[in-house]
This record gives C-alpha cells, structure tokens and sequence, in this order.
C-alpha cells in the first residue's frame, strides 16, 4: 500500500492524541483572591485532523465570552520536544504555574482552519537586570528630577478603563495633548513590542520592584501594585513623565495582576548620561517602591495633593538617607580614631610583631600557592615572563635617567643589580608578595637633588647619598614601630590621583627634555656654515687630483660630520630619536589597547596586550638598530669605569654636612613613606579580594632594611611601585566580566597569593645581568627607553578620575559619563573639587621641577601636608557628602 509522505514538519502532528483544552478564570469577583484561578468549562476535545495539515492556535478575546469582561482569561501551551510517537502539545494545568497567564487572550482551535506554515509563531526575547535604588541623598539629580519633572508631568487620578491598551491610550493622549513633540502612534510603538507593525500586548521595558519570599531556592514575588514603563524617542528634546492612578486594583496580566499605580517615562534617544530614561526612571521607581509613599498616594483627593504628597516624599527619604549615612560616617571615623589613639595603638613595635607573627603562620602557603590550582602554572609562567620585562626596562631606563643625573655615580648597571637585589630581598622578607619594589621617578628627581647640593657644597655625592638614606631609613623605622602607617587611613583617593598624576607629568618631562638636548645637540650646536664651506674645499680638492665619485662622496661626508668647533653634528640622528620615541609609545599603546579590539582570539588579544611594554620596546629597538643601522644613534653608556658595587665612606663629610643630610633624610622619609603606603592601600584594595591580610608596617620595615643596605653601596634606592604591584596582583587573578546598566566592567574571583613569580623574575634579571650585558641590551637606543616613559606615563591615567575630571572640562556635557560623582555632586561643585586638585598639583609640580635644589629637596613634605588641607581647608568649600561621593572609597 502507498501513501504519500508528509511534509517534514508535519510529522511532528501526525497521529497524536488530542487533549481538552482547559479554560481558566481568575476569581477576582465580588472581594475574592485576585491570585486564585478556577476551571470553568472544557472545551470540546480537539478532533484528529487530516494528514498533512497543522493546527493553528488563533486567539479570542474575552469579550466574546460570557461573564465579565474584566476577568482574566487564559490558556497556556507547552511546546513539545520531540518527534512524532512522543506526547502530543497540549494546554498544561494552571494550577501549579497560574503566573504563567501574560495577556487577556484566551487560545482556541479552529478545525476548519489548518496552514502549513507557523505564521502566527514568535520567538520573545525577554532580559532581567537588577539596577539599584535611587539615593536621594547623595544623587543630587534624584531631588532635582522630582522639583523638575512634576511641574509639566501628567497626572490622571482613578481611572476607570479596565485593560492594557485602554489605559494607555488614555495617558499617552492626555500627553498627546500637552506636548506637541511626539504623537500617540510613536510613543504607543516604542512603548509595546511589534512584530511587523502587530502590536502585542507586552511591554518592551518595564522597572518594578521585587522581593525575595524566604523560602528555599531564592524564590522572589514582583510587587505588583505599580509599574513604570520607559521608552526613547528621537523627536523628543526633553524628558515626560506621565503618572496615573487607577481607579481600583486591576488584573492586567502576568506582575501586574494588581495594578493600581502606571508610570511613563519618554527621553530623548541622545541625552546626558544622568538623564537617561533609565535614570529618570529609577527616580521615580524608587518612589513608588516605597508601600508608605503608595499608601499616602492612594489617599490622595486631587491632582495638586497628589503631587505635593511626592513632592514631600521625595524630600522625606533624601533626609532620612542623609541621616543613616552620617551615623554610618560618624562610627565609621570614631573606630579609625580608635585605633590611632586608642590606648595601645601606641604599643612599640606592637602592630609590625603581630603583622610577623600573622605573615609567618602562612609563609609556607605563600610558595604552595604558586604551583597548586586550576591553571595556576600557567598563570605563574606568564606573570613571570611579564614581571622581568615589566622590571628590567624600567630599570635600564631609570639607568639612564640617574646616569645623566649624576654623571654616571649611578648608572645602568647598578639600577638592574640594586633591582635583582632588592626584589629577592622583598619576595623572600616582605610581607605582601603582591608588592613590586622598583626605584622611582620621584626617587630620580631626589637622587639629581642629592647630587646638586653635594656638588654646590663640595661633598662626594655617594658618602652625602650614603648618609642621606641611612637618615631616611632609621626614620622608617621609627614609623614602622610607632604604627605611624595607621594615619594613612585618613589619606583620601585624591592625594593618590594627584601623585599618581605627579609621576605621569615627571616621566613626560623627562622625555621631553630628552628630545630637547637631542635636537640641540645635533641642530643648534655645530656651526652648518662652516661645515658647508668645508665640505666645498673638500669637494673641490678631490676632484682636481682625479678622486673617483665614490671618494669625493666619502670625503664630503667625513668633513661634514665635526665642524670648526670638533662637535658633531647629526641631524638625521635627532630624526630618528624622535621617530623611535613617538613610535615606541604608538605602538605600546596600540597593543595595550588591542583587547578592545575584534581582532583574533580573546586569549590572543589578552596576551598582546599583557607583553605590549617589551613587544614595544623589542620590535622598536630592531627597528632602529637594522633598518636605520647607517645612522648614528644615541646608547647608554654602562660606564664600566665605575665599579659596580662600592661602599661610601660616610665619615668624610664635616659636621655640618650631617646636618644637611639629617634634613634631606627626613624630607625623603616622607616620600617613602607616602609611596609605599599609597601602594600597600591599591594592592590591599578590598575589590583584589586578598585573604591574607595587610602588611603595612611589616613592609615598610623591610623596605628600610634594604634601603639601608643599598645606600651603604651607592646603589639607588626602591619602594613599592605603581602601576608594577597591582598589574602584578591582576596576572596571578582570575578575572570576569560583569554588565552593570549596560557598563562592562571586570571583576577579580581569586588571586594566587604567592611569592614565587616575583622571585623567580628577579632571579632572571640577576643572570641577566651576567650573560646579557653589554649585549644585546646595549643595543637598546636610549629613544626607545624614554618612549617608554611616555608610554608609563599615558597608561597610568587609565583609571584616574582626577583626570577623567580634567577631561569634563573639554567634553560636552550629553557625552558625560553616567558615574557616581556625575549622579551625586552638581556639576559646578565637581569642577571646584577639580580646580582645588589641579592647584595643588600646580604647587607638588613647582617645588618638585624647581631649578633650585634646596626648593626641590621639599617636595615630599609639601605632598605630605595635602592630607591635612584635605581635611580642613576643602570642606569649608565643598559640603562633606559631596566629598564622599567625590574623594570617598567606592
């Protein structure tokens, strides 16, 4: 027997058994629960249909029915999973799932009615986003959004209609009527999802408020008394609010089966990231989240009591937010009091013994957890590899920057030694592994200070260099036994952006006079008259006695190199500085940003941006060393003459030259003491997620320790290090990503807290030391090392919002960022905050790139004493909530 097949997706019908349909009802009759459901009639069973055909669920609205029009009709269809054989799609039973009923439609077959495609099909893409409550007392906009935006909203009091469309229809007209940017048929498109111009009954983005039930699960229950509805628009230029009370609670559906409060929101589809639809939405929705506020709105006999009633709300819970904050504050301050003036706070050497004892307990896991867990060699190799380029180059640039400081007393071998020294003597002895000691910038600018007034007084500069550290590190230790480090808790996230930006200015200096004595040397410096009208005898000569080409070219060029004077004079050399420095730091950056790029894998793009410091340099360096091999080019000199370790003696200086180190000491006690501290506070950052706790007199204990060995033999100093510690802390982390309002942003899981990949780089640096100098290090143009400078120096403003604040100034205010200070703190307060920041750099920046040494030496002091004019000049101009949300702990 034949028989004609079916189509493939036919076979999904064919011979299935038809179940009733079951009509369900809500109950919300005459009092009764509006959450129970009833069965009220089963429809005829569905009848087997003919072959080849499928079944079309075609809705009918409730009106058709008898009974009352308001009720709640539904039916619900599973979908089948499977091929023919296996159980038949059949309308599920309500009475375990009655949430499930979304609209007021009921679904019955048509027998009569068959198709052969699903027509009538969709596919609802539905996202869940928890954004948080709105803080009227710190978010300035909240308070001004409600004073604003009640004026001119739309306000409709108990009205009778009864569905969805109805009641919208009635809103989006009356602000039809009183505002002529926008139509009813562009809100209503915006406002519900389309499917070719079909409008559904489902609102495309809502806000309401949940709550969690208790129960065991995380099972949570929608408050469904009120919703917020939002929407953007491109013909709009200012925000609309419309509110409406209903005149009873109504059943319109799945989380809202209990309406009585509508709100919408219409923004324009370009605004301030402040005032947002979204934003402006959470301003109202945290109202209306509150059953106080609902309560008193219910009560309310007209438009102006309606308003007023939010009005007062609004102002009530800004009060009430301010009040729990500033006990909040007031206990918060009154603990760190505690443990800076409690009565043994002041125990000698009490917090760095505890900090010992605490640190030795889990020495043994600080090696273990280098090599056991998921991925941790891995991890451990890679964070080696990137701590001993991220080390060494900096250190030969910082070589080259104290050679040229102190006229080789402090060269680029002794940088690279003192750097293998000092990070083995930390990775063993310190007390958070996660802490990178590196010399400095400012530490550079100390050291060229030291040498000009040893210079100036006559002093040798290494037994005046000697004697200044061993000053600066009994005062460290004295800090550390005094528990002094505790006052760093009263160091607010403004003074680390200023130092932050303070080491950013310096490295760029630093370039650029660089580039500077470059160019003078081979453009200003050597006579290009002479060289000419020398270069023309030579010419001449040559060819009257019969030279070749070849000759007369290479006679021309030899007398073109030294002038009159015997200086040389490259002009092509200056060129190519300037190329290799620019091109280093294009290229740095170009990688270190290529994670945000589409290009290859994650993993890939990963990598090159974690190596883009020596990829950079390598590439740049064979760039300048083969394709430009015919030109000369700037080296450093490892200065072989000088040894490589040798010990001051400190007892030639006079008396009176203890007394100027005494003062240096003390004055470099505070620089080393606020940048070890300002690092010891990033890396213990609670975000890190670290679980063996701080150590912040431990490591500045150590750190004194091996100052004082490093001062004894001319080698430069080192302190915990930015941007190395928390990059350092960020390659041994697992790190995810996290959406927050439409903000991607990272967040770390775990951090290995271990030892080993810093002792293992710094055991590199040491061989390297030995195997690869004078080659092929040396090979590395100093143009390269200084674009490398500007390359630390860009990289470190990622993140700080003082220059992200300086940045407003130039941007135009639609394009500002949705950040908490932007919510919180009014604009003209903001750039005030800013303005008093920028002067105080203006003033770290004069002192620390004075001309005068004596002016220069105080820097550090004058850093230090910002902390003080924190606290009490700044508050006289700027309220203490908005220094909380400006300069505060996020």
């Amino acid at each position: 027997m034949t028989e004609s097949s079916p189509e493939p997706l036919d076979d999904l019908y064919e011979e299935r058994i038809r179940r009733p349909v079951v009509r369900w009802q809500s109950m919300k009759e005459d009092g009764k629960d509006s959450n129970g459901l009833r069965r009220t009639e089963t429809l005829p069973e569905m009848r087997p249909g003919r072959r080849g055909g499928r079944r079309r669920l075609r809705p009918r609205n409730n009106n058709d029915e008898d009974g009352d029009s308001g009720s709640l009709q539904h039916s619900f269809l599973r979908v089948p999973v499977g091929l023919s054989g296996r159980s038949s799609p059949s309308v599920a039973s309500m009475g375990s799932e009655p949430e499930s009923c979304i609209d007021d439609t009921r679904y019955m077959t048509d027998d009569d009615d068959v198709i052969d495609e699903y027509d009538n099909v969709t596919l609802m893409y539905a996202k869940h986003e928890k954004i948080p409550m709105k803080d009227f007392g710190s978010e300035i906009r909240a308070t001004m959004d409600i004073d604003h935006l009640l004026n001119k909203a739309v306000l409709l009091l108990d009205l009778q209609e009864t569905s969805l469309e109805e009641i919208f229809a009635k809103i989006i007209h009356e602000m039809d009527i009183q505002e002529p940017e926008f139509t009813s048929e562009q809100v209503r498109s915006v406002l519900f999802t389309q499917d070719a111009g079909n409008q559904f009954h489902i609102l495309s983005r809502t806000v309401q408020s949940i709550c969690t039930t208790g129960s065991v699960g995380g099972s949570f229950d929608y408050d469904q008394t009120w919703i917020c509805a939002l929407c953007m628009l491109n013909t709009v230029q200012h925000r609309h609010v419309a509110i409406a009370r209903l005149s009873h609670p109504t059943n319109l559906g799945r989380t809202m089966q209990d309406l009585r409060f509508i709100i919408i929101v219409i923004a324009p589809s370009r605004a301030k990231g402040t005032k947002t639809a979204l934003e402006t939405t959470r301003t109202f929705a945290t109202l209306f989240a509150d059953m106080e506020i609902r309560q008193r709105l219910v009560m309310a006999q007209s438009v102006e009591q309606f308003r007023s009633t939010l009005l007062s709300a609004a102002k009530e819970l800004a009060m009430d937010q301010n009040q729990w904050r500033e006990r909040k504050s007031s206990i918060h301050l009154s603990h760190a009091k505690e443990q800076i003036f409690g009565p043994e706070a002041w125990y000698p050497f009490r917090g760095l013994v505890e900090e010992f004892k605490r640190r030795l307990a889990i020495y043994p896991s600080d090696y273990l957890d280098g090599i056991r867990g998921h991925k941790t060699v891995q991890k451990l190799f890679s964070t080696v590899v990137f701590l001993y380029f991220a080390c060494l180059l900096p250190a030969i640039a910082f070589g080259v920057l104290n050679d040229d400081n102190t006229k080789g007393a402090i060269n680029v071998r002794k940088v690279i030694i003192a750097q293998a020294i000092g990070g083995i003597f930390f990775s063993l002895f310190g007390g958070q592994p996660m802490i990178i000691l590196l010399t400095t910038v400012p530490l550079a600018i100390y050291i060229k200070v030291i040498f000009k007034i040893s210079q100036e007084l006559g002093y040798d500069f290494l037994a005046m260099y000697a004697c200044v550290g061993l000053f600066c590190q009994m005062f460290l230790i004295l800090y550390s036994a005094t528990e002094l480090c505790s006052l760093m808790k009263f160091a607010t996230r403004s003074a680390e952006e200023m130092f932050s930006l303070f080491i950013a200015i310096a490295f760029t200096v630093e370039s650029i006079r660089a580039i500077h004595n470059s160019f003078k040397k081979n453009y200003n410096d050597c006579d290009t008259s002479a060289i000419s009208m020398k270069a023309a005898r030579t010419a001449l000569n040559a060819f009257k006695n019969g030279s070749n080409a070849d000759s007369i070219v290479g006679n021309i060029t030899s007398s073109m190199s030294i002038g009159d004077t015997g200086s040389l004079c490259r002009r092509d050399t200056s060129i190519l500085y300037m190329l290799l420095m620019f091109g280093t730091l294009w290229l740095g950056l170009f990688l270190y940003n290529f994670r945000k790029t589409p290009y290859l894998t994650r993993s890939r793009r990963e990598w090159l941006a974690d190596y883009a410091l020596p990829a950079s340099v390598l590439i740049m360096s064979f760039t300048g060393s083969y394709a430009f091999s015919d030109i000369e080019k700037d080296r450093f000199n490892l200065r072989f003459e000088f040894p490589l370790i040798q010990m001051a003696d400190v007892t030639s200086l006079p008396p009176s030259g203890y007394f100027v180190c005494l003062l240096l000491g003390f004055s470099l006690s505070f620089l080393f003491f606020i940048d070890q501290n300002i690092t010891s506070a990033i890396v213990n950052n609670n975000q890190n997620k670290l679980k063996k706790g701080t150590s912040h007199n431990l490591d500045l204990f150590v750190v004194a320790l091996l100052n004082m060995f490093l001062s004894v033999f001319g080698l430069p100093w080192m302190h915990g290090a930015l941007p190395h510690s928390p990059l350092h802390l960020r390659a041994l982390a697992d790190v995810e990503e996290r959406v927050s309002q439409g903000h991607v942003h990272e967040v770390i899981m775990n951090v290995r807290e271990t030892r080993l990949a810093s002792l293992i780089a710094h055991v590199m640096i040491l061989v390297s030391m030995f195997f690869l100098i004078p080659y092929p290090l040396q090979l590395i143009p100093t143009s390269v090392l200084h674009g490398l400078f500007l390359y630390m120096a860009l990289t470190s403003l990622s993140g700080n919002e003082m220059f992200e604040r300086l940045l407003l100034l130039i941007t135009e205010q639609q394009a500002y960022p949705p950040t908490h200070y932007i919510r919180k703190v009014p604009q003209r307060k903001v750039h005030l905050f800013t303005a008093c920041q920028l002067l105080q750099l203006i003033i770290l920046c004069a002192f620390g790139f004075s001309p005068y040494p004596f002016i220069e030496m105080v820097f550090p002091i004058v850093c230090f004493f910002f902390l003080p004019i924190r606290h009490t000049l700044i508050p006289r101009l700027i309220d203490y909530k908005y220094l909380d949300a400006l300069d505060g702990r996020h």
